[in-house]
């Protein structure tokens, strides 16, 4: 069996926490390890803290949340992101997506299992990871952060406008799990 399920939410600090709470109680109910959980939630909530503080232009999105598309129109909800998870007997993979301006071009795939990957710069079969700050920053090591909890991480663009931050995790289950049983 397995399972998956997406959120709308809004790019606001208290979406964070519910966003984790919600895979928190999936995970717990599915019969997931608790270690695995909570690498997968802190990564969620690094990845959401991301949309929140960079998915958008909520000055420019008006208090309905959405701005015009290029044509005038009202479009893209630039007020919100969007969450991801999907379960299955192996792995969880998550997503967060947002409308902000996405990534700087050569931000790609990463796999935590070949950390050799990410010192290969400039060459294209070895993508490059996310960019450590420095000892003193105050910020910016949540993208970091997700490439040491996660097996498998991927940072990119959206067509048009948008990140998208996806990530997994091979599973490991509790001894009478209910997605193990089937």
């Amino acid at each position: 069996m397995s399972m998956w399920w997406s959120l709308h939410l809004r790019r606001e600090a208290a979406s964070v926490p519910l966003a984790r709470r919600f895979l928190l109680g999936t995970m717990e109910t599915a019969g997931v390890d608790p270690d695995i959980s909570y690498d997968l939630s802190v990564a969620l909530s690094e990845a959401c803290a991301n949309a929140v503080e960079h998915g958008g232009d909520l000055g420019d999105a008006g208090e309905a949340g959405l701005v015009p598309a290029g044509d005038g129109r009202p479009g893209r909800a630039c007020g919100q992101y969007r969450v991801t998870a999907y379960l299955d007997g192996e792995k969880c993979r998550i997503e967060v997506a947002d409308s902000g301006p996405g990534f700087p071009s050569r931000r790609t795939l990463r796999t935590a299992a070949h950390p050799s990957a990410a010192h290969a710069a400039g060459d294209p079969a070895h993508p490059r990871t996310a960019v450590h700050p420095p000892a003193t920053a105050e910020s910016g090591r949540g993208l970091c952060l997700i490439e040491e909890l996660a097996d498998h991480v991927h940072f990119g663009n959206r067509p048009g406008h948008g990140a998208v931050v996806s990530f997994d995790k091979v599973l490991k289950w509790r001894e009478g799990a209910l997605l193990m049983v089937s």
